[in-house]
């Protein structure tokens, strides 16, 4: 449990950094339905690979301002020079292979929204459209992969997507909502119920 001051009983892995605690109760596991969100999401995940959750937290308003307010139409059309000054930006995590990753995905991410109407809507069926309620009692319970992630995973690497392996995409579907992950003693577990 968090040793947080307000005293609310939260998930194992919130410690008592403000960014952290905020992010905890205000967004991870809530049912997201805007496409622009998504696409943070799955942006924000892939530079996380290797990395703790709470180093992307703290440089997230800094990818904000770097990758046009994760617009994917702008993303989508990064090229060389761009990401030449993304590399230069100490303010984000800078990996060549993420940065790529980055352009690549949004053309991905853009041509799954023209083929379904929205990415919402193609990103939902892996969970048949609900979340997930899940009721474990301890943060070791929570597994770092699904059959319904595995499913993403593979169908994302077959739309062009990469830096979305199965553990990845169960933490994308964790922080989206798609799965309610809070441990049953945590207050947002029954909120989000």
């Amino acid at each position: 449990m968090s040793s947080a001051s307000d005293l609310h009983p939260r998930c194992g892995w919130v410690h008592d950094d403000p960014v952290e605690v905020a992010y905890h109760d205000k967004e991870w596991g809530v049912p997201l339905h805007c496409d622009r969100k998504h696409f943070e999401f799955i942006l924000l995940d892939g530079f996380q690979a290797g990395l703790s959750w709470i180093t992307i937290l703290r440089k997230r308003e800094n990818f904000r301002t770097a990758f046009d307010n994760f617009d994917p139409e702008v993303v989508a059309h990064y090229g060389e020079a761009k990401q030449q000054e993304l590399l230069q930006n100490a303010g984000i995590v800078r990996n060549r292979l993420k940065v790529a990753a980055a352009a690549r995905n949004a053309q991905a991410f853009l041509k799954i929204q023209k083929t379904y109407g929205s990415f919402d809507r193609y990103i939902w069926q892996f969970v048949e459209g609900e979340t997930v309620q899940n009721t474990w009692a301890k943060m070791d319970e929570v597994p770092a992969r699904t059959p319904a992630s595995d499913a993403m995973s593979k169908d994302l690497k077959q739309r062009g997507f990469t830096f979305v392996g199965s553990t990845i995409c169960y933490a994308y579907m964790q922080a989206a909502g798609m799965v309610n992950d809070h441990t049953i003693d945590c207050f947002r577990h029954r909120e989000l119920g």
